[in-house]
């Protein structure tokens, strides 16, 4: 296995590599808008694969499908060739699964409620702090009583109990006031909407289907459509979170590895903390700091560093930095302030090389295999060997309806949850009532009706304890992680 990653070279023949034993110390790529990024990321996915190590990405601009083809060469990437000192080079694809979560254009991507957690949930659904109390009673109930969330309906279901159980919750669980349930069940409406109904359901993804190889021993490149999903950034942000979250839950501890088990791209990687609560960001910080002992290495993607909060961007030990465009007094602090994050060579005017770097050019600073950060050296990048831009959707159908895994996710399966459960009571409940209304004399009309109170009650009872009694006897013990996410 090779252990460094051709970046690119500068003017004199220095070479900016990563090495691959220090990606688990993840890392950086930013710059303005239209200077290259997309491509550096390809560059580095194309790479990772070739040398075994599965990838997951977004795609939130459409334009990354072409990583499942090969290229084809022109002036620039000749230029660029020999420029790097490339004399072997063989335009090919690499292996690659397309995902979606709508189900469109890749394998159908699903969770469920309950492992997406009420963590994430009250993200997704932007709700202030009250009603994230009330979510976090509703996971906690169901936790209690085995109900597993699957879907909105199950959702919708046991807030609907939990409000009308209000009274005798509220010692053991808080107060549940039904104006915010309302408020919740709007939210969730929303959502439903959305699409979010096609998100939350069955079969729920198994994390170990994105980390594979294929025969040749290639990494598999995961590509996720974010395309229509960034319409909702909340959406998309939780998203990610929740696979991070599924990763490092579900990875076991490996210390350094000579290469990673895994690398995720977070493009956009501001819209993870844009808004976000402190304690959902201290949850983040954590993840990102523990999950390298799980030798998975994350890489941000976005416009600039201080997008990221200073905790995450101590974190990552390599960057790649594209240009930046000082067209006011307060872009210019700003490149001034990032120029101070990159270690550089006496004479290297690292402020002023970021303002006049060119399409396709950085200024890289890596971790040495001791983990050492190395100074900046200017780069002029490499070129892709797979193709520049989409594919077209023909073929992209073509390739995700051919996955192994196409078959696994194809169709959703309502199973038997909390929605099934909760319904199945309640008509036995109103069965029952039924009967014993039925049996009831007009002659004792007045006895009936002192009765009736006390039936009502009865029934009531046997409904709450119905559900307890079915609920233990499905689901399993619940034991949530980092982020609330319940793990397998």
């Amino acid at each position: 296995m090779e252990k460094t990653l051709l970046i690119g070279k500068n003017k004199e023949g220095e070479s900016a590599s990563l090495n691959y034993k220090m990606l688990n110390r993840h890392g950086l790529i930013c710059g303005a808008t239209g200077t290259g990024k997309t491509v550096t990321l390809q560059v580095l996915a194309e790479q990772f694969s070739e040398q075994g190590i599965p990838v997951i990405l977004s795609d939130v601009k459409g334009d990354l499908s072409g990583i499942a083809a090969a290229g084809t060469t022109n002036k620039i990437i000749e230029e660029r060739l020999k420029h790097n000192s490339i004399e072997s080079f063989d335009f090919k694809s690499v292996p690659c699964t397309f995902w979606d979560i709508y189900g469109e254009s890749g394998v159908p991507l699903r969770t469920s409620i309950s492992e997406m957690g009420p963590m994430l949930l009250s993200r997704v659904l932007d709700l202030n702090d009250v009603q994230t109390d009330i979510i976090n009673v509703i996971f906690k109930y169901a936790d209690d009583e085995k109900l597993k969330l699957v879907d909105i309906k199950d959702l919708k279901a046991l807030l609907q109990v939990c409000a009308e159980q209000k009274d005798e919750l509220r010692l053991e669980y808080g107060n549940i006031a039904p104006q915010s349930v309302a408020s919740i069940v709007r939210k969730i409406v929303t959502l439903e909407a959305a699409g979010g109904d096609l998100f939350f359901t069955d079969p729920s993804l198994n994390i170990d289907h994105m980390v594979k190889t294929d025969s040749s021993g290639k990494g598999i490149i995961n590509l996720i459509d974010a395309t229509k999903l960034m319409h909702d950034k909340r959406l998309y942000s939780s998203f990610l979170l929740w696979i991070l979250s599924e990763v490092f839950e579900n990875f076991p501890e490996v210390g350094d590895p000579e290469k990673p088990k895994l690398i995720i791209f977070f493009d956009e990687a501001h819209l993870l903390f844009d808004d976000a609560p402190k304690f959902l960001v201290e949850k983040i910080e954590t993840l990102v700091r523990l999950i390298r002992s799980k030798g998975v290495g994350l890489f941000f993607v976005t416009q600039s560093p201080s997008d990221l909060n200073p905790e995450i961007l101590g974190q990552l030990g390599n960057k790649i930095q594209h240009g930046m465009r000082a067209a006011s007094e307060k872009d210019r602090k700003l490149v001034k302030s990032i120029s101070k994050n990159y270690p550089s060579d006496e004479g290297f005017d690292v402020e002023k090389t970021i303002l006049e770097l060119g399409v396709g050019e950085s200024i890289v600073s890596c971790l040495s295999e001791k983990g050492i950060p190395q100074p900046v050296i200017k780069a002029i990048h490499r070129p892709p060997f797979t193709k520049l831009g989409p594919i077209d959707n023909e073929k992209r159908q073509s390739l995700y309806k051919s996955s192994l895994f196409y078959s696994l996710y194809e169709k959703s399966i309502d199973h038997e949850s909390a929605y099934e459960i909760l319904k199945k009571k309640r008509e036995e409940l109103e069965k029952m009532e039924e009967i014993e209304e039925e049996s009831s004399t007009k002659e004792k009309a007045s006895s009936s009706k002192s009765k009736g109170s006390k039936r009502q009650g009865a029934g009531e009872a046997f409904f709450k304890s119905m559900v307890r009694t079915i609920g233990r006897q499905v689901g399993r013990e619940v034991i949530r992680g980092i982020l609330g996410s319940m793990r397998r």
